[in-house]
């Protein structure tokens, strides 16, 4: 079986899934990676493994386990899940020689197109959960700028708020953390803190304040299409917005100042000329699932966990 093939075959599917979805391409091994593959009749599937390994004390650690394996999927022919089925197989198999059974700070993840549901009882039986999902936003060019919400304002964070900001940012980051996407780690109020006074101290900063009736309860973070290259090439777009994170303190929910908050933000994107906005979210959340919807979002990536990624047996 031949990778380019499996790949062919896989972009030709994918493009009917989704508009949005890049370009797939051949997968290329190189230093610990390692390329899997698998067939059932006609169906062919190739998975290119990764691993990836990070401190306690690193920013990025909140948001997955201190150790993760990755697949990139490709899958081509007439049954894409039995593809899928025997793929995630030959994973087990060769996670099995590489991690710990029972170590909960190692996770096996991948992402599949959010619109390609195939293989997805498969998913579930081999153990895997949808934690998180990329979601995307077509930029809608607002000329007239959003509707005032009454009694918020929204202005420029600035290096005096940064306590509100770390308040704001801890008190969704709690509640984040029941639903699998974030590990709230000892020293977690430090690293966070780190994080924004970075931002913080920027010519520019992209953080904004929404304050209520003069009382500053919530904040978002943006970056702008000169900073997402790192996640530019998860979307068919030119110019990529990311919206890091909103907050909005449990005192002022459903009051107005989230929807006011995103309506600034994507207003900030479309000056910027941004074509599309991303951003994460965790799939079981109760609040940010229908409240991101309502802003024009929707799923293009979800991404499945296992955590630990050898369970005993």
């Amino acid at each position: 079986m031949h990778n380019d093939v499996t790949a062919t075959g896989h972009a030709a599917r994918i493009a009917t899934v989704d508009a949005l979805l890049p370009a797939p391409l051949p997968f290329e091994v190189g230093g610990d990676s390692a390329l899997l593959s698998a067939e059932v009749g006609d169906t062919t599937a190739a998975g290119l493994t990764t691993c990836t390994g990070l401190g306690p004390d690193s920013p990025r650690s909140m948001w997955r386990a201190l150790v993760e394996h990755r697949l990139e999927v490709q899958l081509a022919g007439p049954d894409p899940a039995a593809g899928l089925d025997a793929l995630l197989t030959r994973w087990d198999e060769h996670l099995g020689s590489l991690a710990r059974v029972g170590d909960t700070e190692c996770a096996a993840v991948l992402s599949r197109p959010s619109r390609d549901t195939a293989g997805a009882t498969e998913l579930l039986r081999h153990g895997f959960a949808p934690v998180g999902v990329l979601a995307v936003r077509p930029a809608q060019r607002m000329a007239a700028g959003p509707d005032a919400t009454p009694g918020v304002c929204i202005r420029h964070a600035t290096p005096d708020d940064l306590s509100t900001a770390v308040a704001l940012q801890l008190e969704l980051q709690r509640y984040d953390a029941q639903f699998g996407r974030i590990t709230l780690r000892p020293g977690v109020e430090e690293l966070i803190t780190k994080e924004l006074l970075h931002h913080l101290e920027r010519p520019e900063p992209q953080v904004w304040i929404a304050e209520l009736y003069g009382q500053p309860l919530g904040m978002v973070v943006l970056q702008m299409p000169d900073e997402t290259g790192w996640i530019r090439h998860r979307v068919a777009a030119s110019r990529v917005g990311y919206l890091s994170s909103l907050a909005v303190s449990e005192t002022a929910r459903s009051s107005g100042v989230g929807t006011a908050l995103a309506a600034h933000a994507h207003q900030v994107f479309d000056e910027a000329g941004a074509d599309v906005v991303l951003l994460h979210h965790a799939v079981a959340n109760p609040r940010s699932t229908p409240f991101w919807y309502a802003q024009g979002y929707r799923p293009l990536w979800t991404g499945w966990q296992r955590r630990p990624a050898v369970r005993s047996r």
